[in-house]
């Protein structure tokens, strides 16, 4: 290495003593990563992609200064001091396998994998000796802006300026780090990712499988926690599906949750069928109680929203239509139940690692379960109104479909099932992702104020 390590780095230093930065894998997080490295004025950025992609991407990145794109992961391994796996969990021990063996002497070695498990797995067993670990993770998607993000640093071998040399290259992104362990990084994805990620794929089969856009063919879903309901679920099935299918099936806690999901959704509906109030809402307030109220007067800030706020995000063209009409609310509250069966504290990872997504939903189930009139209209709409009845059933068939097709442990029913639904959805995709990216900058400046 030409320059030096021990007294920090930065991109404004010239380009022989920068260090090397190596990304082996250029999906939308990698060329995410190469395009904000390039813009920081890192000068020395190596990428590859599948041999099939390297002309594609040779056009895509060549107007971005810095980026040299290789034919083989070989060749960014040996002239890489900095070197990210940026690939799907399913795939990282075969593509360690392959080019971990050429990884220049000394240099430090990350992955962006959101399921880390297999990760640690691969590195422990292809890497060579000579090289350090120093894992990452940003636990957002790649069209949020980095600023204020949390990213996850892992240091799992190797001396602590490699800490500091990972923390200078990723210091441009201005995101906020937290500093796990491999074990505990998939404890926290799955407390924060996983029954939330469960909730919006059976929302979107749900109105796949009735055949509409309840938004707009029947005037509902247009105001206040269904604006984030809609949003969500569409920000979600607009993304590649492998995002969410690495957490669910390679992470055994993801695969508890998501099935003890399941069962909560089919246990309330049947409450709401039988028409035992007051079971439904015994059972509602005892799960209330165990996930919220313990951290009433707590350094656990809620994340208070408005209907002001939600409102304004509205994919409806008539935003005053369902003001009036109740909802059970059957996915928050079946996600309420989960955590509170499962002795799940959601909140205790809010601020260490809440991805964006998650924060609101956290806040839209806060925004419903600490307010009793709110939570009461939700309650006596399960069992007294019938309006959302077939809502509830598509959803409760379409969460334990999810909770089955994860059991299998098979990606290619994963990718099938999520294809499917998002092709239904994608007429409205474009639309989504422009409101989506307003709502998650809207509420995180509502937190923050």
């Amino acid at each position: 290495m030409s320059f030096s390590i021990h007294c920090g780095i930065t991109p404004s230093l010239p380009s022989d003593d920068q260090p090397a930065i190596g990304i082996i894998g250029m999906g939308c997080m990698g060329k995410m990563y190469a395009r904000r490295l390039s813009e920081a004025g890192w000068k020395k950025i190596n990428v590859c992609d599948l041999p099939e992609n390297h002309e594609k991407l040779c056009l895509e990145m060549k107007d971005i200064p810095g980026v040299r794109v290789f034919k083989s992961g070989h060749l960014v391994s040996r002239e890489s001091d900095f070197i990210m796996y940026s690939v799907e969990a399913e795939f990282i021990a075969r593509v360690v396998a392959e080019y971990g063996p050429s990884t220049k002497v000394g240099a430090v070695v990350a992955g962006q994998t959101s399921v880390k498990a297999p990760e640690r797995d691969a590195f422990d067993k292809y890497l060579p000796k000579d090289v350090h670990i120093i894992s990452c993770h940003s636990l957002h998607g790649p069209t949020v802006s980095t600023v204020g993000q949390p990213l996850a640093i892992i240091h799992h071998r190797g001396p602590a300026w490699a800490v500091h040399f990972v923390e200078d290259i990723l210091r441009p992104f201005k995101s906020r780090y937290v500093y796990l362990s491999y074990e505990d990084h998939d404890l926290v994805t799955a407390n924060t990712q996983a029954v939330t990620h469960a909730a919006f794929l059976s929302m979107g089969t749900a109105w796949r499988n009735a055949s509409e856009y309840p938004w707009e063919d029947a005037g509902l879903y247009v105001s206040g926690i269904e604006v984030v309901k809609v949003n969500i679920t569409l920000r979600i099935y607009a993304n590649k599906w492998h995002v969410y299918a690495g957490l669910a099936i390679l992470n055994p806690s993801a695969r508890v949750q998501i099935d003890q999901f399941s069962k909560s959704t089919t246990e309330l509906f049947k409450l709401m069928l039988s028409g035992d109030a007051d079971a439904l809402r015994k059972r509602v307030y005892q799960s209330r109680d165990k996930v919220f109220c313990e951290h009433e007067g707590g350094a656990v800030t809620p994340i208070l929203l408005s209907e002001d706020l939600l409102d304004r995000f509205s994919l409806g063209k008539n935003a005053n239509a369902s003001k009036s009409k109740p909802n059970s609310h059957l996915s928050l509250l079946a996600m309420v139940d989960c955590w509170s069966a499962l002795g799940i504290d959601p909140l205790a990872h809010l601020e260490l690692a809440g991805t964006p997504i998650f924060r609101m939903w956290i806040g839209v189930a806060e925004y419903l379960f600490r307010s009793p009139s709110r939570l009461n209209a939700a309650i006596d709409a399960a069992i007294r109104d019938v309006l959302h009845r077939s809502d509830d059933l598509e959803f409760t068939l379409a969460a334990r479909g999810w909770s089955q097709c994860i059991s299998f442990g098979s990606f290619e029913l994963y990718e099938r099932r999520f294809t499917e639904t998002a092709k239904f959805f994608e007429p409205r995709f474009a639309e989504a992702a422009d409101v989506g990216a307003e709502m998650i900058k809207a509420i995180s400046q509502s937190t923050t104020k």
